[in-house]
């Protein structure tokens, strides 16, 4: 479940999940619902694999972010179905993402993301799960 709150100039976006592979994966779906306007319109034509090492979540959810974001400027890829692991230690995260590349006749803008932000990143376990917070600059 994610939903998003109004920033000074930026969007925020709230995930929370039960476990830590789903809050991964429930973040790159914020993101992108953030950048069109109706995510069911994505189909999973094209996959595409991200591996990205490290321990600590929150530097790896901003990594994966990026390189989603990093994605959709470079090759105009949109993403709609995400599979995330990751392992504690130095494992890092391995995720896989569906999608296919944006076609104005189908896929409507919604904000337009210029980055994901460091300000008030958080990834923390609740006691109903797992919550993280990320601005993203629009």
């Amino acid at each position: 479940m994610y939903e998003t709150f109004e920033h000074t100039a930026d969007l925020g976006l709230r995930i929370r999940a039960a476990d830590l592979d789903t809050l991964f994966g429930e973040a790159a779906a914020a993101l992108f619902s953030a950048v069109l306007d109706d995510l069911s319109t994505v189909r999973p034509a094209e996959k595409i694999e991200i591996r990205l090492p490290g321990d600590d979540w929150v530097y790896l959810l901003f990594d994966w972010l990026n390189e989603l974001l990093y994605r959709y400027e470079t090759e105009h890829m949109v993403f709609g179905k995400f599979e995330v692991q990751v392992s504690p230690g130095d494992a890092g995260l391995t995720g896989t993402a569906w999608g296919e590349r944006l076609d104005p006749a189908r896929h409507a803008p919604g904000h337009e993301v210029k980055a994901i932000t460091y300000h008030e990143l958080k990834v923390e376990q609740t006691v109903d799960g797992w919550l993280a917070e990320v601005i993203v600059d629009i």
